[in-house]
């Protein structure tokens, strides 16, 4: 490598290492946590609070239905800095940074080109779904960050002369890690479709490395597998109900058609029209019909989509493995258009349809500021030295985008919309959690420091649903109770219950002749504001303790104490 070369890769990674630091670490604190979030804390703290390590539970039951390494990450936060979401949330960005590096890393050696590969790594961290699990303290960014991580151990394995046994085991480490982190879900979704493309576009020398591929597999298989047997052999009946459940889900959970996924595209973002483009370019340009490096990730993301079509159950968000071979097709594009352009030799179809891709996107976004101006400034969400920075910047990508179109320049537009999108995290995060988040919330967590409710058990009537997300704001268990039994409601008192309507409609009437109640507060725990299809009535509870009659002293004092 020149010196020239050094220096060139020096930038890129400074490049990246900033985009990072911004994409998955700045005010990553902002939204409120979702279900997936809360399920993963609240088994992280009785992870750390109770001790349940090894035999996860979540609200006081077993947890088996995912493997605890992301819950153990997440439970190593908590001890860090208790109760602190953005210190969560950052280890989920740590490993999307490990995702991140190994695409790029990944990428090089496949196009042979660090533009192509830097070109993609940006395009992917400025793809919705990276964006939101990277910031998310869930299991889904591990197990694939984990396994792109395998597979790119797997790579340097393949390409070596010989025998590469680092290579190999790392590969099986990184892969059982990835099983430890969800399951098998992403040796399905993202290394089943990688091997057969790979190895139809890059062949490589087989001999003399099946030992390393054995000891890939054994490792990957005792890496991944060994909390599995763990929990079969001391809690089997256990183990095999999850097993059964899970394995049911596949087929009867979540169930769509099989053509669910036809819109895949549109979960890259921005980049929607850019990744059609990038699909219909045999449609026009020969020199693609002809080059492994396009047909690669295209045939790679599209056997991704066939293979999660074919499980019943779906959910957008099991595409994310799929932004990652789209990244790489997208990228090698904006190179291609970008070489194809300097040296002008494109044709008119190439030309039309680059400007018709940056010229929509410096529409789209010269628009922005007035859609802020309603919608943030407006009610008072964003400050006016804030909206004016934002819309500084946001007018300047606007005009870097449009001249782009004009002078054929596809790298800035790449570095137009990734400077928006890091602009956005920086400034308009803090105002989005006043936009996103509902800003008459009444959460129960308020209950926490109250002295009147310190050591009384918390619980809610069995025949209604318990959200999970009034137990990670609570911070503490929340049992169901059999409302209509008096002997149940006796032997638990004293004790708190979360009812939606009056304690009066929900409880026997017999349990009043030996409970004096205490109405604490209505708690409306909505995470998003009133008139959104989120916000809905399950998340309302009234709080109500009730104590023996005979221990009802100066219960309101105490309370507003």
């Amino acid at each position: 490598m020149t010196g020239q070369e050094k220096h060139l890769q020096t930038h890129l990674w400074l490049v990246l290492v900033i985009v990072f630091a911004i994409s998955f670490f700045v005010n990553n604190n902002a939204l409120l946590p979702d279900i997936m979030e809360s399920r993963n804390i609240i088994t992280a703290r009785e992870m750390v609070y109770d001790g349940h390590w090894m035999i996860p539970t979540m609200n006081g039951d077993l947890r088996l239905e995912k493997p605890p390494l992301p819950t153990w990450v997440t439970a190593f936060a908590e001890i860090l800095k208790p109760d602190s979401l953005g210190m969560q949330r950052a280890m989920a960005g740590i490993a999307a940074v490990l995702l991140a590096v190994s695409f790029f890393l990944i990428g090089k050696r496949l196009f042979k080109n660090g533009r192509t590969a830097f070109f993609a790594t940006l395009i992917l961290c400025t793809c919705y779904d990276v964006v939101l699990l990277g910031r998310t303290a869930s299991w889904d960014i591990y197990t694939h960050a984990f396994m792109l991580t395998g597979i790119l151990f797997l790579i340097r394995a393949f390409e070596s002369e010989k025998c590469s046994w680092s290579d190999f085991i790392m590969a099986g480490l990184f892969t059982g890690l990835s099983i430890m982190s969800k399951g098998p879900v992403s040796l399905f979704a993202l290394l089943l479709p990688f091997l057969p493309v790979y190895f139809w576009f890059y062949p490589p020398k087989m001999s003399g490395k099946w030992k390393g591929i054995v000891a890939t597999a054994l490792i990957a298989i005792i890496v991944g597998g060994w909390w599995y047997a763990y929990i079969y052999l001391f809690n089997p009946d256990a183990m095999a109900s999850v097993a059964a459940k899970e394995s049911g889900n596949w087929a009867s959970h979540n169930v769509r058609p099989w053509y669910y996924y036809w819109d895949f595209f549109l979960e890259s973002g921005i980049w929607a029209l850019l990744l059609l483009t990038a699909i219909f370019v045999p449609l026009w340009s020969w020199r693609e019909r002809e080059s492994k490096e396009y047909k690669f990730p295209l045939i790679w993301m599209l056997l991704s989509v066939v293979i999660l079509s074919i499980p019943g159950e779906k959910k957008t968000r099991y595409l994310f493995p799929v932004m990652i071979s789209a990244s790489y097709l997208m990228g090698y594009l904006i190179e291609a258009w970008d070489d194809r352009f300097r040296k002008r030799q494109s044709v008119k179809a190439e030309r039309i349809i680059f400007r018709i891709n940056s010229g929509l996107l410096a529409a789209v976004t010269f628009i922005l500021p007035a859609i802020i101006a309603i919608f943030a400034l407006k009610p008072g969400y964003i400050s006016v030295a804030s909206f004016t920075i934002l819309t500084i910047i946001i007018l300047s990508v606007s005009i870097i985008l449009a001249f782009s179109a004009i002078r054929y320049k596809p790298e800035n537009m790449v570095a137009g919309v990734t400077i928006l999108f890091l602009s956005a995290e920086i400034l308009a995060m803090p105002s989005l959690r006043e936009v996103v988040n509902n800003p008459e919330i009444h959460s129960i967590e308020l209950t926490r420091n109250m002295q009147s409710l310190k050591n009384i058990p918390f619980y809610y009537n069995k025949d209604s649903e318990l959200r999970i997300e009034e137990v990670y704001a609570a911070h503490r268990n929340i049992h169901a109770i059999d409302c209509s039994s008096v002997d149940s409601l006796r032997k638990a008192l004293p004790f708190a219950i979360l009812t939606h309507g009056t304690v009066a409609s929900e409880l026997t009437p017999e349990i009043f002749e030996y409970a004096d109640t205490t109405f604490i507060d209505r708690y409306d725990n909505n995470s998003r504001p009133k008139g959104n299809r989120l916000n809905r009535p399950i998340f309302v509870y009234n709080l109500t303790l009730l104590t023996c009659k005979k221990d009802t002293i100066d219960i309101i004092s105490t309370h507003h104490k």
